[in-house]
């Protein structure tokens, strides 16, 4: 197994609360959310993102420390406040509404502590602005580390070519049905589609989550699997159902586990995910089932 300092992944991106139509209010953002997840996991990643000098800011920074995570990439912004997005649900499918000009839009690279990394892991949504996005490509030459791209694609806030220039740059990528549909048009069918992004943009892995129906894993060695959710799921909702089934990858990516069992090991993970309320979960006896059943150590 690799060591402590060899396995870190560095998590760059949003962080912010999302707001439920029920008046809940919980701690979301695709990257804080797969960071949150691999805490508990055991894998001790570093967040880079941006708050607030608020009292959402500062509940941020509370929850992390008391999770144990690593503050040292959290700056504090004094001029724009913390992340905050309106969650509505239909049919059990969420959609958003993403609240411009945020903390982590302006994420610093001055700022960023020097860091190592394993893997690192971004979305798209946080390059939405033009000095987190500049600072993501400084943190990019600083790891030179194998890139993992979950796309979120939130309209209006992206760009086909912006989104394009993050996949070039990528090892492996994830994205949903309707995401891969969008930036491949073209395509008789899913694999059609897959296959195609993969050869335009050199991926190792295409991950493509899909729902109730499941997920698939497309190797650009040829290698293609799929698995589905089992029949018994219970649904509250699918807000970081998504960012559940990332963090297992990035799991199994770090700990070399094979392709199968990382998309079952994910699988699993996301339908316990959709069963609460938002993306995250302060309890530490959820996760316990699966670290004690992967052999997972931590603290």
């Amino acid at each position: 197994m690799p060591s402590e300092s060899n396995r870190r992944p560095v998590i760059f991106g949003e962080v912010l609360f999302d707001h439920f139509p029920d008046g809940s209010v919980v701690l979301g953002g695709a990257p804080f959310n797969v960071a949150w997840h691999l805490q508990a996991f055991g894998l001790a990643p570093r967040l880079i993102s941006r708050v607030g000098d608020d009292a959402l800011g500062r509940r941020i920074r509370d929850a992390m420390l008391s999770w144990g995570m690593d503050t040292a990439g959290l700056q504090l912004d004094s001029a724009h406040p913390t992340g905050t997005v309106q969650v509505s649900i239909q049919d059990g499918e969420p959609s958003f509404e993403i609240v411009a000009e945020r903390a982590y839009d302006f994420i610093s690279g001055d700022q960023i502590p020097p860091t190592r990394a394993s893997i690192l892991y971004h979305g798209s949504l946080a390059i939405r602005h033009q000095d987190s996005r500049l600072a993501l490509q400084g943190l990019k030459q600083q790891l030179g580390a194998p890139v993992f791209v979950d796309v979120n694609l939130r309209p209006p806030w992206w760009q086909r070519e912006e989104v394009a220039a993050l996949l070039l740059g990528a090892r492996w990528a994830k994205l949903n049905h309707d995401e891969l549909a969008l930036l491949m048009p073209a395509g008789d069918d899913l694999e059609a589609r897959t296959r195609g992004l993969i050869a335009d943009y050199g991926l190792e892995l295409l991950i493509v989550t899909r729902g109730k129906r499941g997920a698939a894993v497309y190797a650009a060695d040829g290698e293609a699997l799929q698995v589905a959710p089992a029949a018994t799921v219970s649904v509250v909702d699918a807000v970081g159902a998504g960012d559940a089934f990332a963090s297992v990858w990035l799991l199994g990516l770090s700990l070399g586990w094979p392709l199968a069992q990382t998309l079952e090991r994910a699988q699993a993970f996301a339908s316990a995910m959709v069963g609460v309320r938002g993306a995250t979960v302060q309890d530490a006896a959820f996760y316990r089932p699966y670290t004690d059943t992967w052999g997972l150590a931590t603290s």
